[in-house]
């Protein structure tokens, strides 16, 4: 019956059917043949998503574009170009500085891609950057939307294991922070070989004016966290704050938010949760199913059957996670296999919010790889370059996220730091 339900799902995505049928499909299929009432279907996807925590996806999405709509795409952009486009290939480590000032207002890798991707991509081809590294630069640094806090694939771990939400947006920072500085790297030495351009040097004065236009968006994230870790209100209700203050931010501070477009993204926030809430409620579904066939345990036994060495154990969970990233949805993924893997890393000594946040940077990771890497398909459509071009451009981009992957999986400190602060 596993072989069913695995087969009709693999089935079905390379049918092409979007994941969150594919997962719910494959479920009815198996639920069907097993002569289990469909009753059951209702029962499931329900339970998944009566969590009082999965409240928060909608309102920080509602943040992240009330945030974008108002301004704060442009003036993020322009004080990282102001701090950085000084160097050679400037407007690219712009490109990975503005991410990891959006990451703390998105929430989402696809949300950096679009925004950020849409203004420096034309940019950087028209200042003489190559189309491709254009691309894979913008992808590849997109990845840390879902790192640094608020992350929406932080918010389903936590859900799903009952960890602290606070400690896991904690626990991803100094990651998000890394691999941020880690992708600068490829950037410059790519940049300083092919003799990409450099901008003109900025004053002083030029980078405190840009960095007080930015300091608005930027000051969201100290909020989230301060709020949440101060005791002062819940994830949910932090998702809500930051709806205000993204409100009041857009329209009396940068002025820039019309207050007509605001039917529109509210349309566009429903729209991007409905599509998250349908995937969790079906994958839920796929995950009972997976438990009454005891499939977990199965892996767990599978994968200690191996080797019972910690090192080789975690080696062998981001092999299967770095696999699985390249055609799973990141959600889907987290919310089907955490659970399974959960228990194995914290067989081998690993800390839950440590796992959390390695499996959610081996899950993002598959955003920007084929076949389904929807950052970098987005990135490329709006560069007009090829998705084989742009895998070969990004590949030292790839090599850096995953050198920081494993400095998360094996140094604790990484993760833990933070939040044995505030304990």
């Amino acid at each position: 019956m596993a072989l069913l339900l695995f087969g009709s799902f693999i089935i079905l995505i390379f049918l092409g059917v979007p994941i969150a049928f594919s997962l719910g499909l494959s479920s009815v299929i198996y639920l069907i043949v097993a002569d289990i009432p469909l009753t059951i279907l209702p029962q499931r996807m329900f339970g998944g998503l009566n969590s009082f925590v999965l409240l928060c996806i909608p309102g920080f999405i509602l943040a992240g574009n009330l945030m974008n709509a108002g301004g704060i795409t442009d003036r993020i952009i322009g004080f990282a170009d102001n701090l950085l486009g000084r160097v050679r290939g400037g407007l690219g480590l712009a490109n990975v500085g503005a991410s990891m000032g959006f990451a703390g207002i998105s929430g989402t890798a696809l949300a950096d891609t679009a925004s950020i991707g849409s203004i420096l991509i034309p940019a950087m081809k028209k200042q003489g950057y190559g189309a491709g590294f254009s691309v894979a630069v913008t992808a590849s640094s997109s990845t840390i939307g879902a790192i640094i806090p608020p992350s929406l694939p932080m918010i389903i771990v936590g859900t799903l294991a009952s960890l602290s939400i606070g400690d896991l947006f904690l626990a991803g920072t100094i990651p998000g922070i890394l691999l941020g500085l880690g992708l600068m790297i490829p950037t410059y030495i790519i940049s300083v070989k092919r003799n990409y351009p450099k901008g003109e040097k900025k004053s002083l004065k030029e980078i405190w004016k840009s960095f007080t236009g930015a300091f608005w968006a930027l000051f969201m994230t100290f909020i989230i966290l301060w709020g949440i870790l101060g005791g002062y209100f819940t994830p949910t209700e932090a998702a809500i704050v930051a709806v205000i203050y993204a409100f009041i931010i857009g329209i009396f501070v940068y002025r820039e938010l019309p207050i007509k477009k605001i039917p529109e993204i509210m349309l566009s926030t429903m729209t991007s949760t409905a599509a998250i809430m349908l995937l969790v409620g079906f994958a839920n579904l796929f995950g009972w199913i997976m438990v009454a066939e005891r499939i977990p345990q199965m892996v767990a036994d599978a994968i200690l059957g191996i080797s019972t060495n910690g090192v080789v154990v975690i080696l062998l969970i981001i092999v299967l996670l770095l696999f699985v990233g390249t055609f799973m949805e990141t959600i889907a993924g987290l919310v089907i296999l955490f659970p399974v893997l959960l228990p194995v890393a914290v067989e081998v000594g690993m800390d839950p919010i440590q796992f959390g946040v390695t499996m959610v940077l081996a899950m993002i990771i598959g955003v920007v790889t084929p076949p389904v890497g929807v950052c970098l398909f987005v990135a490329s459509q709006i560069g007009n370059v090829s998705m084989g071009h742009a895998t070969r451009e990004l590949l030292p981009f790839l090599l850096v996220s995953v050198i920081v992957l494993l400095i998360v999986a094996f140094v604790p400190q990484v993760t833990l730091f933070l939040p044995g602060l505030f304990e």
